[in-house]
Order: C-alpha cells, then sequence, then structure tokens
C-alpha cells in the first residue's frame, strides 16, 4: 500500500523506445501531458545527449550525440494513470527495472540521475528544491545522516551543498552531495 507520501514523490525513470524514435516519443509524451492535465504528475522528459566537437577537413563542427540511444528519461510521480500514459505512448517499448506482470519499474538512484543530468548541464535539484543559503535541510544519506542543518553555500556546478550542523553543541561545517540533503 502506498502511502501520500509516496505517491507525490516525483523520481526518474529509464523509458525504453524504437531507436531513433526518442524525439518523437518526447513530442508525444509532452502533448500526451498537456492534453490530458497530467503536468503535476509527468514533469520533465529528457532525451540524454552530448555535444561533441569533431574536425573534418579542417572545419569545425559540433555533433549531438546520443548518451543511451533508444532511452528517454522521464521525471515522474509513479501514479497509475502517469505509468499508463508512458507505456502507452506512440514508440514506447516500455521501462527498464520493470520485472513485467503489472509490476511498477524501479526510479534510478539520486547518484545516478546525477551524474547524467550534470554531464548535459542539468541538475535534478535545481526544478525539485529550489535550494538558496540560509535554507534549512534534513541530511538523507552519508555519515551526517538524520542531521538538519542550514545551508551556508551551494555550488552548482559541482552539486555540493556546505551546510552548518550542530555537532555536539558546536556549530560545524560539512560538504555533502545534493542528493544527500532534502529540503523541509
Amino acid at each position: 500500500m502506498e502511502t501520500d507520501n509516496e505517491k507525490q514523490e516525483k523520481r526518474w525513470y529509464v523509458v525504453n523506445t524504437y531507436s531513433g524514435h526518442e524525439s518523437k516519443v518526447k513530442e508525444k509524451l509532452e502533448a500526451k501531458t498537456e492534453s490530458m492535465g497530467m503536468q503535476d504528475y509527468i514533469h520533465r522528459v529528457i532525451i540524454p545527449e552530448t555535444t561533441e566537437v569533431e574536425i573534418k577537413d579542417g572545419v569545425k563542427k559540433e555533433k549531438v550525440k546520443k548518451m543511451f540511444p533508444g532511452y528517454v528519461l522521464v521525471e515522474m510521480v509513479m501514479t497509475d494513470e502517469a505509468w499508463y500514459i508512458v507505456r502507452n505512448t506512440p514508440g514506447v517499448t516500455g521501462f527498464i527495472g520493470s520485472s513485467g506482470k503489472g509490476a511498477k519499474p524501479t526510479p534510478l538512484l539520486p547518484q545516478e540521475i546525477d551524474k547524467i543530468l550534470s554531464s548535459m548541464g542539468l541538475s535534478r535539484t535545481e526544478a525539485d528544491m529550489n535550494l538558496k543559503v540560509g535554507d534549512n535541510v534534513s541530511i538523507i544519506d552519508g555519515p551526517f545522516s538524520g542531521m538538519v542543518g542550514k545551508i551556508d553555500n551551494i555550488d552548482t556546478e559541482n552539486n555540493r551543498l556546505n551546510i552548518i550542523i550542530d555537532l555536539f553543541g558546536q556549530e560545524t561545517s560539512v560538504d555533502v552531495e545534493l542528493y544527500q540533503v532534502t529540503k523541509m
């Protein structure tokens, strides 16, 4: 049984598409999301790509290459309806991390999606949390897990935060990765 909290949490999922249909799937899924009023459940659809510079016959050309041909990343809240909409989008062959038989797929781990998004110059947490200096956060991973602190510095380029926590009655500065905190 899902709790209300689990239902409302948006996570990243990997969707398998027919090779070469990634852009069509992105367009169709975004259009479906809009027309069915599912913007609160299906947030971002991303085709993981990198830009490579190629020099051919002395001419410099930028070439966009797909990091994972045949796959798109979908940031969504995994409800029955959202799951149905994504699965039944033309060009989609299924989710990665689902055992089939009606089982919902496993989301990507925060570290996995952070690595993919940062290589594209994007961030999972920019849109997710809108963190700013002075915000209180709860540390949910690592040696300081369970502690609460105040953001002292944000390093968006490296997806890291400097947080002031109370350690044995003394203010202590700790460095954590974005995925290790949640906004309070």
